[in-house]
């Protein structure tokens, strides 16, 4: 799309002028929304924003400016302010940034109001602002121009300011609790602690190929065997998969360790930081989602994968085959290929007929320990892992479990899933064949017990911002190309 031509004619006549189009610096005293808390007849101030709005009235213009913490009303008058000024304001558009110095007084209608005495164009916008940008019916471009949703849309900036809270308030939590904030390799020559196919790069200086992380865990536990008792990370991974509203490839996550405790100390954990959050951002321990108030007080309730299944569909898939699982993922008319062990069929099961319900924070427990390769067997039940998956408001929040501390029995458990993936297609699995030796050589070297937790940071702001999609929470999400179209 090209820029109006009387876009650039404003500029030119600006420009004709003297008035630089987009050189000049500008100190604000304040922000907008400290001189509207703060408002004191007469006091003079000096702020700028993006002129959102104009009201001529002949020798007198009311205008509206905003800036990232509010909006405030101009009262610009002939007379006021130099002559010139004011004939000037005649080329200033929709969307220009502008700073203004005057004294404030309250309307009639008691709106607060800067009487301006001076106005200096910042940087001129060259393109239309949309009228209604929530009318618009390509949604993708909201995603796709997030500088023009930002500016438009107040809803997205209040998602994005409370994303950030949450995160602060997250560190902070953590800071309290006497744990490190540490930061691991985004790129890996062997990319682990997770399933999933990671992105591949080359460094030509050391002429290798590496992978961007697909999760930082054994990095993590390998500061624990240095001696650091407790770390975190709020990290950004990345998985080469697909796209979905609750799938982006590029997505953050807070991975948390804790030597000397379990899974039974993470569920803890994870209680006291999502309450604490919603403390925090909404003064009390509940969140709204949809239409529904989550209550998040402790302590959550606790129940085994299996029995959800066994109550819902009438069949206790611990004791199934995989073909039967198989025809009951069929007769559920679930999309299962490429899915291969009896623990993906029960998940895709799952997600159908169970996590829709599950509202209400709840700690899914008892997943089978042949898919929990980096966490430790139950002692009652070697059959089941110490493992947790959060689920709140339909949605995976966070997994944890009790680390795997025996570099014996974590090398069998590498080969056991090597050779799993051996079967696949080798070109989709050159990265899942290898073993880090670098990590077993360090677990060898002694790693305290201890418990792991992983909260997805994107997911948890959809939850607490009361959104369906991942794109709501992700300032540029992943897009395809423009102009380019799917194959």
């Amino acid at each position: 799309m090209s820029i109006p031509e009387q876009r650039k004619d404003n500029l030119k006549a600006l420009e004709a002028q003297g008035v630089i189009g987009y050189g000049t610096s500008f100190k604000k005293s304040a922000d907008i929304g400290y001189i509207l808390e703060n408002f004191k007849e007469g006091v003079n101030v000096e702020t700028a924003g993006r002129l959102m709005a104009v009201r001529s009235h002949g020798k007198t213009i009311f205008a509206d400016i905003r800036d990232s913490k509010g909006k405030v009303q101009l009262y610009i008058k002939e007379g006021e302010l130099p002559k010139e000024q004011f004939k000037l304001f005649e080329n200033f558009d929709i969307g220009d940034i502008v700073g203004v110095r005057g004294s404030l007084f309250k309307t009639r209608t008691e709106e607060v109001t800067v009487s301006v005495k001076e106005i200096k164009l910042l940087s001129k916008n060259l393109r239309p602002l949309p009228e209604k940008w929530h009318g618009l019916k390509d949604v993708e471009m909201r995603f796709r121009q997030r500088y023009v949703d930002l500016i438009m849309n107040d809803d997205a900036r209040k998602i994005f300011l409370l994303r950030s809270q949450l995160i602060s308030s997250t560190r902070a939590f953590l800071d309290e609790k006497g744990f490190l904030e540490v930061e691991t390799p985004m790129m890996q020559a062997i990319p682990g602690g997770a399933t999933a196919k990671p992105f591949v790069t080359h460094h030509h200086a050391l002429d290798t190929k590496l992978y961007l992380r697909i999760a930082p865990e054994l990095y993590l536990k390998k500061l624990l065997v240095g001696g650091f008792e407790k770390v975190y990370e709020v990290n950004r991974n990345f998985r080469n998969e697909g796209i979905s509203t609750r799938h982006n490839p590029e997505f953050t996550m807070l991975e948390v360790y804790s030597a000397y405790a379990d899974y039974e100390d993470m569920m803890k954990l994870t209680e006291g930081l999502i309450v604490h959050l919603a403390e925090k951002l909404f003064g009390k321990p509940q969140i709204l989602f949809k239409d529904k108030i989550i209550n998040l007080t402790p302590p959550w309730k606790r129940i085994s994968m299996f029995d959800l299944l066994e109550k819902k569909l009438k069949t206790d898939f611990s004791k199934l085959k995989k073909d039967e699982i198989k025809k009951i993922a069929t007769k559920l008319k679930l999309e299962i290929k490429g899915i291969d062990t009896e623990y993906g069929l029960i998940d895709k099961i799952f997600d159908k007929v169970i996590v829709p319900d599950l509202i209400d924070p709840v700690f899914i427990i008892d997943y089978p320990s042949s898919f929990c390769p980096l966490a430790k067997k139950k002692k009652d039940n070697p059959e089941l892992s110490e493992r947790f998956e959060l689920f709140c408001a339909t949605q995976e929040v966070a997994n944890a479990y009790t680390e795997l501390n025996d570099p014996i029995e974590q090398r069998k458990r590498f080969k056991e899933q090597i050779a799993k993936n051996k079967k696949k297609k080798p070109e989709d699995t050159d990265e899942m064949t290898q073993i880090d030796e670098d990590f077993l050589r360090a677990l060898e070297y002694g790693m305290p017990p201890a418990g792991g937790l992983g909260i997805g940071i994107d997911r948890l702001a959809m939850i607490f911002s009361n959104q369906e999609s991942i794109r709501e929470v992700i300032l540029f999400p992943q897009l395809r190309p423009e102009g380019k179209q799917p194959k």
